[in-house]
């Protein structure tokens, strides 16, 4: 009898011979580098030649969505990871972009049957943005970067049978 797993299994996806984008906001420039810089550091330690890593910078997070779906059609890319930053203000403005972003990011991933992920923040000040662009809390455009390559990985063995 086959042992059913229970734990995640403790594998690193690779990227070599893997094609990605990261598209990627202006707005808040200096925190969003520092979320470029992560995610194509941890793509390329995992395997990605630069050849194989496109950035796309847009004005701001609502045309996240639009260029990663055209990343994908236009430059043929296996994965799209999403990076930019959003920190709240006085109004309602900060809801309606994070929760468009969101949307349109997962509408992207979901239409296209591709691999886009988000590591977009949505934080209610700069110092908040800081600590998650390399900071106490990690660089989330690296941990986007990450479960980018292992969910290719993670398709490309369900559709090989393997679980």
């Amino acid at each position: 009898m086959r042992a059913v797993p229970t734990r995640p299994p403790e594998r690193e996806g690779r990227a070599e011979d893997r094609s990605f984008a990261v598209v990627a906001s202006r707005f808040n420039g200096a925190i969003v580098e520092k979320l470029v810089e992560g995610a194509v550091a941890t793509l390329a330690a995992r395997g990605a030649a630069a050849e194989d890593i496109h950035v796309v910078w847009v004005p701001g997070a609502l045309e996240i969505p639009l260029a990663a779906r055209r990343a994908l059609d236009v430059l043929g890319v296996e994965a799209v990871v999403c990076v930019g930053c959003v920190i709240q203000g006085g109004t309602d403005h900060y809801e309606h972009v994070c929760r468009a972003t969101v949307d349109g990011i997962l509408r992207v991933a979901l239409d296209q049957d591709a691999v886009v992920t988000n590591g977009v923040l949505t934080v209610s000040s700069a110092a908040q943005a800081a600590e998650r662009a390399g900071g106490a809390h990690g660089n989330k455009g690296a941990e986007a970067a990450a479960a980018a390559v292992d969910l290719l990985g993670e398709l490309q063995r369900l559709e090989e049978g393997e679980d």
